[in-house]
């Protein structure tokens, strides 16, 4: 039996109402305050629905973790202006979870998550 991956993220691209491919993430353990503690995990690009399944090692301490991705790149290869030029996702792991899929709905101007399954 494989083992899946702890962390998976889908991106959709509401402005045209398709997935958004080539967006790069990258998946960090915070370190608190001081952000030169934190700590690379894992990165990714989406693929061409928008999905990055396998991201990050099939299991993870607990405590804070944060998703960035790189929405500026991802619009500004489209020719599209944005607000944001990149959207951080910042959650927490417990010891007794098996996977988290973060979902990212995205636009120029606005964005949205939730837990997914």
């Amino acid at each position: 039996m494989t083992e899946r991956s702890l962390v998976s993220t889908h991106v959709l691209d509401a402005s045209s109402g398709a997935p958004a491919p080539g967006v790069s993430v990258t998946l960090q353990a915070d370190g608190g305050a001081d952000a030169a503690a934190d700590v690379t995990v894992s990165s990714g690009i989406t693929d061409l629905q928008g999905r990055v399944a396998d991201l990050g090692p099939s299991s993870l301490t607990a405590g804070r973790y944060r998703l960035t991705f790189e929405s500026g790149r991802y619009f500004a290869e489209r020719g599209v202006e944005t607000f944001y030029p990149a959207v951080e996702i910042v959650f927490e792991v417990l010891a007794d979870c098996s996977h988290y899929h973060v979902p990212l709905l995205l636009s120029p101007f606005a964005f949205t998550t939730y837990r997914g399954s």
